[in-house]
């Protein structure tokens, strides 16, 4: 029995963290009756993703920083709002959403929610929703201030709800840059 050969190549973490392009070059045996598809890792249902705080390297500094069960480091997206994702389509793949019904909060100060939009019940802290980076590994930040994300910190500032109603984009953290830290 043949087996398609399905290589995925690119994401390159070293061009993503200097702020460059990345793609993905999907390639497949002519055998193959199904096309060939790259995705974002989806939760599990029925799973409790854990948030924490962790310390990592972010800048040259070391940051306390977010992260999810596993040590991933989290960021939110500038452009978001309390209530909606802008996050889909190839950005998604990259940035793919932390979702769960129930989260849990591992030493937090502040608010942990479950935002219901584009990917279902997506995590929020402090109103912002929360991604991985693909190009990340556990307690390595290489995805901060990539493509307009940067990683969340325990200080962020929370999203007003009246901004996210009034269909305004919150105006940028002021500061170090790392998520109003």
């Amino acid at each position: 029995m043949r087996h398609p050969k399905l290589i995925i190549a690119g994401i390159g973490v070293a061009l993503a963290a200097a702020g460059g392009t990345t793609a993905a070059v999907v390639t497949s045996s002519a055998a193959s009756t199904t096309p060939p598809a790259v995705t974002a890792p989806a939760a599990i249902p029925g799973t409790a993703a854990t948030v924490r705080v962790a310390h990592a390297l972010v800048g040259g500094r070391t940051e306390a920083i977010l992260t999810d069960a596993k040590g991933l480091p989290l960021y939110f997206y500038g452009a978001d709002t309390a209530t909606k994702s802008l996050v889909s389509g190839s950005l998604a793949v990259l940035w793919p959403p932390l979702t769960s019904a129930a989260p849990n909060a591992a030493g937090l100060g502040g608010k942990l929610t479950v935002v219901n939009d584009i990917h279902g019940g997506q995590v929020a802290y402090n109103g912002h929703p929360l991604y991985t980076f693909v190009g990340d590994r556990p307690g390595h930040v290489n995805g901060q201030a990539v493509q307009g994300f940067l990683v969340a910190t325990p200080g962020i500032a929370p999203i007003a709800a009246s901004a996210a109603s009034a269909g305004t984009v919150p105006a940028a953290q002021s500061g170090s840059g790392y998520g109003g830290y």
